[in-house]
């Protein structure tokens, strides 16, 4: 095994350089010595950076490996020229969404959380095969418009879901056409998108939260986002579900985890009714020759197929935000239901994870791939009436019973090409008593003051948070850094999970 120790140097208590000289660009780890990741990752990072094409590559403290992934998550990689969809997860905006309420401890008792998240496990489900029924012609707007077209056929309620969206919860830079969506998705996936709107998935670690603020770190930010102590909040993880998925694997050279994927894949392929099929059977040519060596896949930003991709890329993404927006939706009508009030919900900030955008970072307009980090722009790069003053809001949780935290974008953060991790990272907290069963899980998560529900799979007891990084570590480096500035404090109440 290659020893990486004299690659590695030490900048800051919570700042290290990694080059090799395999290596074009430098790698820079952001977190202290104890957080560094293992010997595979480093390896990941290591072939990932041999790339001519890179121009820079910023990893976050929840960098971990994952299986049947070419590169680590937790990572920011960024070219001058190239967009490379194997850097990323197969499933784009994947992301999160925090949502304020005028419930709190005082007003909404423990009883009433526990008979709501009864009732929310089949109103938000994790596997089932239809969720939000929608018309097919639904599923294309949102893919053209965005968030607006499912807040038009639902009747979402959520105050500031467009304003406080990333991108206005339409990852596309104008209003496409049908045409244009069909030319980039097979109207297969889209058919079947039409059964999938409010479902929380199956993905391991995918989450519907309760959270509760337990400490105003900055209370003038605080009051500028309307944050209280003992108040809560609705933090949601979810990814683009099926439309993402398969969208994704049609252009990406990856090998199929499931059975179903490849026949879907081959199914959308064989009804791909596009007026650009020159165009995507060079994808398919490509894809061909990356499918089984280390090299990576790559189109040309301003090619076409560069353009093709960033369409399918942006509306399934367009799903995801929707997806959220759609679940927040049918909370809010659950709440109003079962207990006669109105929660006002109110979306603090929706932001996804997985993403690939054009930014211009030391004065070079780049492509900008973010593995399972958030985007956390500073002050001077948000153009929003709040957060133009506090910086781009984004929040770190770790597994499902430990603290999170709410913080803000600073513009500090240029070596870290202003992206912040999304989470703490798989790892071993020594702090924490690892679980071997259901029981014992529940039963610790009962003692943390954490009721968690559904919980059917066997994959379950990966969450427990003895098996993630120690969140306070991941935060003491975060802010040494500039990567964000914490203004609040929170801790899980009910969760759902997989």
């Amino acid at each position: 095994m290659k020893n990486y120790k004299n690659s590695i140097k030490k900048e800051s208590e919570h700042k290290f350089k990694f080059k090799t000289d395999k290596m074009k660009v430098p790698a820079t780890f952001f977190m202290s010595e104890e957080l560094l990741p293992e010997e595979k990752t480093f390896r990941q990072v290591e072939d990932i950076t041999s790339n001519t094409d890179l121009f820079g590559y910023a990893a976050m403290p929840d960098i971990c490996s994952k299986p049947g992934r070419k590169n680590a998550a937790g990572s920011t990689i960024v070219s001058k020229d190239y967009i490379f969809p194997q850097v990323n997860d197969s499933d784009p905006n994947c992301g999160m969404r925090l949502v304020k309420t005028n419930l709190n401890e005082e007003n909404f008792k423990e009883d009433e959380i526990e008979i709501l998240f009864e009732e929310l496990t089949s109103v938000v489900p994790t596997k089932k095969l239809i969720g939000t029924k929608i018309p097919f012609e639904t599923v294309v707007d949102i893919c053209r418009k965005g968030t607006s077209a499912a807040i038009d056929y639902l009747g979402i309620e959520t105050k500031n879901e467009l304003e406080n969206t990333q991108n206005g919860g339409n990852f596309l830079e104008r209003e496409y056409s049908k045409q244009e969506i069909f030319n980039a998705i097979p109207k297969l996936y889209l058919f079947f998108a039409q059964y999938r709107l409010g479902l929380l998935g199956a993905a391991g670690n995918h989450f519907l939260d309760m959270m509760k603020v337990t400490d105003i770190v900055d209370p003038e930010m605080a009051k500028k986002f309307g944050l209280k102590k003992g108040q809560y909040l609705f933090m949601v993880h979810t990814g683009s579900g099926i439309l993402g998925q398969y969208t994704m694997y049609s252009y990406t050279a990856k090998k199929r985890e499931h059975l179903s994927q490849a026949i879907m894949v081959a199914l959308g392929r064989l009804t791909f009714q596009s007026d650009k099929k020159n165009v995507y059977n060079a994808i398919k040519k490509e894809i061909r020759k990356h499918m089984n060596d280390n090299s990576l896949l790559k189109y040309k930003g301003d090619s076409e197929e560069g353009k093709l991709y960033m369409t399918a890329r942006g509306a399934a993404s367009n799903f995801g935000t929707a997806n959220r927006a759609t679940i927040i939706h049918n909370i809010n009508k659950t709440i109003k239901s079962m207990f006669s009030r109105n929660p006002e919900m109110d979306l603090l900030y929706d932001m996804p994870h997985i993403s690939v955008t054009q930014e211009n970072h030391f004065g070079e307009d780049v492509w900008v791939h973010r593995g399972n980090t958030s985007r956390a722009f500073g002050p001077s790069r948000t153009n929003h009436p709040i957060y133009g003053e506090t910086g781009e809001p984004l929040f770190i949780p770790s597994s499902m019973s430990t603290d999170a935290y709410i913080g803000v974008g600073t513009d500090r953060n240029e070596d870290g090409f202003f992206s912040a991790p999304h989470g703490t990272g798989k790892g071993v907290n020594k702090n924490e008593k690892d679980v071997e069963s259901k029981k014992e899980l529940f039963e610790k998560m009962e003692n943390k003051g954490v009721k968690l529900y559904n919980a059917k799979s066997s994959i379950v007891l990966n969450q427990d948070s003895a098996r993630y990084k120690d969140i306070s570590k991941v935060i003491e480096g975060v802010e040494a850094n500039g990567i964000t500035h914490i203004v609040a404090k929170m801790k899980p109440v009910a969760v759902i999970m997989y």
